[in-house]
């Protein structure tokens, strides 16, 4: 499947529904023409997709009844690819992505054989990634954690907090984050009585224990702000702004690092989440652009105070 244009993966999707699709339907679907159509469709014949074609005026084209489908087929060097932009994309900080991520990555590594989790460990372990430089995780060791999380499944390691000896945990765990270039799991600690915040870059040997448990109440707002107040971090801002200027342009100056919403062909809302109201402050500088502050009020008077220094940099000496 991995040659396979995105077009015939919709195409896979709708016939996964078991209807008869009409080809002139099935190829308006896909914005295709019918000739398009049938080459898809033959396409997925010789990947082992069982589809069926009738021609006339009822013809078209339904997936075999009871057909069992061929699983995903990737080589060695597209699983591995897989699996190591998976892991960096857990870390990208874009709301939403960490957490699918991980779950697929959770699935991925466990398919895998192990000279190709292996070859995944050490390319993660030599690159360098623009979301985050803390220390390089095993896949099997980062997948382990996010199972018993979502098994709700007792967890027993070796740890070595900083400046510690090694120890035995036995936790319960709820999330795994991933915050600042490193990964956490938030769990509560068995032997203490506490809920704490564990490094899995100093974590050892995850076994899971085959004992359930029933979720208790994290003391905090989400896991995220557990390891915050936890490791002493401010709590970050979300700054929101509405800017005239094109989204495009917008885009050229904060990249990933803001969410922006389109308003006009010369305006749009723009998002940003940072623990410091300096770098908001300076991306908004240099785009040169008419803006407004929509929000929070801490922000607005950050803005009203650089203004005041830069003019005050502007007076004429006496």
């Amino acid at each position: 499947m991995a040659n396979t244009s995105s077009r015939t993966l919709r195409l896979l999707s709708l016939l996964q529904t078991h209807r008869h699709w009409p080809g002139p339907e099935l190829a308006d679907r896909l914005g295709v023409s019918e000739r398009t159509l049938r080459r898809d469709v033959e396409r997925l014949r010789e990947l082992g997709y069982p589809v069926g074609g009738a021609r006339g005026t009822d013809g078209g084209y339904q997936l075999a009844p009871g057909a069992v489908l061929p699983p995903l087929l990737l080589d060695d060097e597209e699983a591995v690819a897989l699996a190591v932009g998976l892991g960096d994309a857990a870390q990208r900080g874009i709301e939403g992505l960490e957490e699918a991520s991980l779950r697929a990555l959770t699935k991925v590594v466990r398919v895998l054989p192990p000279r190709l989790r292996t070859r995944v460990d050490a390319l993660r372990a030599m690159t360098v990634s623009a979301g985050g430089s803390g220390p390089a995780v095993a896949a099997g060791l980062l997948t382990a954690v996010a199972q018993a999380c979502r098994d709700q499944e007792r967890l027993r390691f070796g740890y070595t907090a900083r400046g510690g000896a090694p120890t035995e945990r036995e936790v319960e765990p709820h999330r795994v984050v991933a915050l600042g270039g490193r990964w956490y799991l938030v769990a509560y600690d068995l032997g203490r009585h506490d809920w704490r915040s564990f490094r899995l870059d100093r974590l050892t040997e995850p076994k899971a224990t085959g004992a359930r448990f029933r979720s208790r109440l994290l003391p905090a707002e989400d896991a995220v702000a557990f390891v915050q107040a936890a490791n002493g971090a401010p709590a970050p801002y979300t700054v929101e702004v509405l800017v005239h200027a094109p989204s495009s342009r917008v885009r050229r100056v904060v990249g990933r690092w803001g969410t922006i919403e389109p308003l006009d062909h010369d305006s749009c809302r723009l998002t940003m989440t940072s623990t410091s109201l300096d770098w908001p402050t300076q991306a908004l500088g240099n785009m040169g652009a008419e803006f407004e502050v929509l929000g929070p009020p801490e922000f607005a008077a950050h803005v009203q105070e650089w203004g005041a220094r830069f003019t005050r940099a502007t007076r004429a000496p006496r």
